[in-house]
């Protein structure tokens, strides 16, 4: 079906609409006290348009409004040593492949500031992060003395701070207007040719050929394959240098380097527009029934009084839950984020508890939210001597 939308990546108009999930919290990280204040959460909707021109897939139905981050967004994922030893190796590796030694590191949506103090002790940088969510003191860093933190979004009104490298992980997902955006970071590198660029987002076409409904939630108003990614920042007037993926394939990281006009190279990892369209058709054809496969599952855990805990509270869990209408059949849900333990889950409500509390609780079926944690949650189970089934979505 297509619609007058206009693709926020490349600006033409007409994106045909995929996929919907209707009234569903539009923060999935935030930190509530209570259980009414879960409950009562706000909600939006999600309709995801397919840009036939460039790929790109986006939330036209998001409302930057509804959206806030601020110090009660927790999403803060070095309390896990599979994702530290991933953001070891991935600053090792761009402070090597760059020479980032004794230079000016620039990190937009720094979050907590953990990426961003790793790249400046491992290379002995000076760094500046701005991030509204970023709080005072979580990090203990032995390069303090050289990191400055701004709390408030990023905007060309800081485009006096310059880096030699310019760092944005996770962020241009959260943002509905992306050409826009990243033309602003062009605008405030100016004529510095030199200056490295690294972002880093998560894989559509990974989510797509998985059926992972659970990836799609409502501050993900943008969804980028490796192709729609290069083609955004050739648009705003970069040079694609390197395009991947990392983390178990979860991940898009692209390199560039800013040039005077829009460029044509292509890069030999980007997929084409008619392999993302066979890619979004499969998603919608199929998702559906992916939707159902759950739910039964889960009714039947109920329906045989199986005691049911999902691993990990993030976004995944908070769509999973919502999307799936998840209500009596699974009832806690645990971290290893000790500034989540008693909070609850915006829509379902669902208490946040500390690993721990498992040995008491003894469920018979664990469900991991990524997959790519189930060797360290096993472990700990194991450590815990909690006996359990493992599933992952």
């Amino acid at each position: 079906m297509a619609t007058d939308h206009i693709c926020p990546s490349c600006g033409k108009q007409g994106m045909s609409i995929f996929y919907e999930a209707r009234n569903v919290p539009v923060n999935s990280c935030v930190l509530l006290s209570t259980l009414q204040q879960a409950s009562d959460f706000p909600r939006g909707n999600i309709i995801l348009g397919f840009c036939k021109a460039c790929g790109f897939i986006s939330n036209v139905a998001f409302d930057p409004s509804k959206v806030d981050y601020s110090s009660v967004y927790e999403d803060q994922q070095c309390f896990s040593s599979t994702f530290n030893a991933f953001a070891n190796n991935l600053a090792t590796r761009l402070i090597k492949k760059h020479n980032l030694h004794n230079k000016r590191v620039l990190e937009i949506g720094c979050g907590k500031g953990d990426f961003l103090a790793l790249l400046c002790e491992l290379g002995h940088n000076h760094g500046v992060g701005i991030d509204p969510a970023y709080v005072k003191g979580r990090i203990q860093s032995k390069a303090s003395n050289g990191l400055t933190f701004i709390r408030d979004y990023y905007s060309e009104r800081y485009a006096n701070y310059h880096g030699d490298f310019v760092c944005c992980r996770h962020t241009l997902e959260h943002i509905q207007n992306t050409a826009e955006f990243v033309n602003s970071v062009r605008r405030s590198i100016s004529r510095r040719f030199d200056t490295i660029v690294f972002f880093e987002v998560p894989d559509t076409t990974r989510v797509m050929r998985e059926l992972a409904f659970w990836d799609i939630y409502y501050e993900h108003c943008s969804y980028f394959t490796l192709g729609s990614l290069a083609r955004l920042f050739r648009i705003c007037k970069f040079e694609v240098t390197d395009l991947s993926k990392d983390f178990d394939n979860q991940y898009l990281l692209i390199e560039a380097r800013p040039v005077n006009q829009s460029s044509r190279k292509t890069h030999e990892q980007e997929e084409s527009i008619a392999e993302s369209k066979r890619d979004v058709k499969v998603f919608s054809a199929n998702v559906p029934q992916k939707l159902d496969q759950w739910k039964s599952l889960l009714q039947q855990f109920k329906v045989n009084k199986k005691r049911v805990v999902i691993w990990g509270s993030g976004s995944k869990c908070v769509s999973f839950m919502s999307t799936l209408g998840i209500k009596d059949e699974i009832k806690y849900v645990v971290d290893i984020n000790p500034y989540r333990h008693g909070k609850y889950l915006p829509g379902s409500g669902k208490k946040i508890m500390h690993p721990e509390f498992l040995k008491k609780y003894k469920p018979d079926v664990t469900i991991v939210m990524n997959s790519i944690y189930c060797n360290e949650i096993q472990k700990m189970l194991e450590d815990m001597g909690v006996t359990t089934e493992v599933i992952t979505v």
